[in-house]
């Protein structure tokens, strides 16, 4: 079994007892990256002589006695968002190349203090703005390692094919409305995006000013992973607080353990828009799982206030970005500025008066999930109602935006109320892509999802590392 294919939790523990050394660990993801990466083009950045001097350094200290991290040797990729100190953080686009950055992001120093090794950025769309699917105006497309007519999703798509090919076993995403979840499911891994101020970060990305409300509550960094054992070990290295993020709060790790079983409401078609078969199946197919695990599985209607949540969500993120729409578009690039072009044509910015009844709408829809989530601690439905699409479909045309933004509508809700969610794999459709569910829950009981998607995973197992399918 090469090293490359192991888990993160087998490869920490190996580097740490002496079995195997973090340079034998990271030369052989690095193999991989230059065997897969030419036809999947996911690591944009690659640092193997970073990367190898701080395996080295981990040897070092191992055979002078000295104690490692749970992490330690591991490799991880960031999103070309995130901040590597040293490294150009440059959003996929040509203007950013040389902005380099002068310190790690908050995840990227936890993870590196637990012994991890950034190998390498990894492809987002454009700036995060120009669509679901994995294409940078600097980097090009990112494919699908089991369909390379698919989308890998987006927009942590390209730690998603990544970790899925086995070039790195974690990788270190974002999600605002499913860019960690999607691309989990679309490459058959396992992500986890936490509760609004369960991770601290430091959203002020280039220069010193903080963004607006919507993008300081909607966007938190998320691991992705190809079992949910390593979901767990990344979820307790990045949580707590931070001197630099005030956002941060000092929420236990674990709850009260449950005294009954735990009942969780399924709803398979959020909103009642259409899902499907295979989607279907694979909700059904993860709820039987729970139920043989002892879980209270229950069918219910639906979500609390799926369409005003929606409307709410767009709205609310475009009157924050139209000031500033003008300047960011030109750094697009070619068909870059689509998507957020078709999503305020139906979701137009609002006027002050306009901003503070969103505001409240907010709190609202929030006070709603609460509620729904206090009589049922687990949802479990779809993350995409689709099977992976083309890729660049959003930014086709109206309908094409349309279709993509319904299909993840149950990610894009529940970041907008801030609960925590994991995907995990289901299986293969029947036409070998991967499927997967999500497990959301009450805000900081990231541990209620972890369990479950557990419970998930031993069940039906895991699907990954896969060899591309070109």
């Amino acid at each position: 079994m090469p090293l490359w294919s192991r888990p993160a939790t087998e490869l920490a523990a190996a580097v740490r007892t002496g079995e195997v050394s973090a340079l034998d660990v990271m030369d052989s993801h690095l193999a991989r990256i230059a065997e897969v990466n030419p036809h999947l083009n996911a690591v944009t950045r690659l640092l193997a002589d970073r990367a190898r001097a701080a395996a080295l350094d981990t040897d070092r200290r191992r055979a002078a006695g000295e104690p490692l991290g749970p992490l330690a040797g591991v490799p991880f990729t960031v999103k070309e968002c995130t901040p590597i100190a040293g490294v150009p953080t440059t959003f996929g686009t040509p203007r950013f190349r040389d902005h380099v950055a002068t310190d790690d992001a908050v995840p990227v120093a936890r993870l590196r203090a637990a012994g991890a090794i950034p190998i390498g950025h990894s492809n987002l769309p454009t700036l995060i703005l120009a669509g679901m699917h994995t294409r940078s105006e600097l980097y090009g497309d990112t494919r699908n390692p089991w369909n390379a007519r698919r989308t890998p999703g987006g927009s942590s798509g390209g730690d998603g094919v990544a970790v899925a090919a086995g070039m790195a076993p974690l990788g270190l995403g974002n999600d605002s409305g499913g860019s960690v979840r999607v691309p989990a499911s679309f490459c058959g891994v396992a992500a986890l995006n936490p509760t609004t101020g369960r991770f601290p970060a430091d959203q002020r990305l280039i220069g010193p000013d903080d963004p607006g409300p919507a993008s300081q509550v909607l966007v938190t960094d998320g691991p992705l992973a190809r079992t949910v054992a390593d979901l767990r070990l990344a979820y307790e290295i990045l949580a707590g607080t931070d001197p630099r993020d005030p956002r941060a709060v000092p929420v236990p790790l674990y709850g009260e353990p449950p005294t009954a079983p735990v009942r969780v409401a399924v709803v398979a078609d959020p909103g009642g828009r259409g899902v499907h078969p295979t989607v279907r199946h694979a909700v059904e197919t993860a709820a039987e799982a729970l139920r043989d695990a002892g879980y209270d599985v229950r069918e219910v209607p639906d979500v609390p206030r799926m369409e005003e949540a929606l409307d709410t969500y767009y709205r609310l993120t475009n009157t924050e970005f139209a000031p500033s729409w003008p300047a960011v578009r030109q750094l697009l690039g070619e068909g870059g500025d689509r998507f957020i072009e078709l999503t305020m044509r139906i979701a137009p910015p609002a006027d002050a008066a306009g901003l503070i009844r969103l505001m409240s709408t907010w709190m609202g829809i929030r006070r709603s999930w609460t509620e729904f989530l206090h009589e049922y601690p687990l949802l479990l439905g779809p993350v995409f109602t689709e099977p992976p699409v083309e890729p660049g479909l959003e930014s086709r045309d109206q309908a094409g935006r349309d279709r993509v933004a319904g299909a993840m509508r149950l990610c894009s809700v529940t970041s907008f109320v801030g609960v925590p969610a994991v995907a995990v794999p289901t299986g293969l459709d029947a036409d070998g892509l991967p499927t997967g569910v999500q497990l959301v829950g009450r805000a900081f009981r990231e541990d209620l999802c972890l369990a479950a998607a557990q419970a998930v995973e031993d069940r039906l197992g895991t699907l990954t590392p896969v060899d591309p399918q070109l």
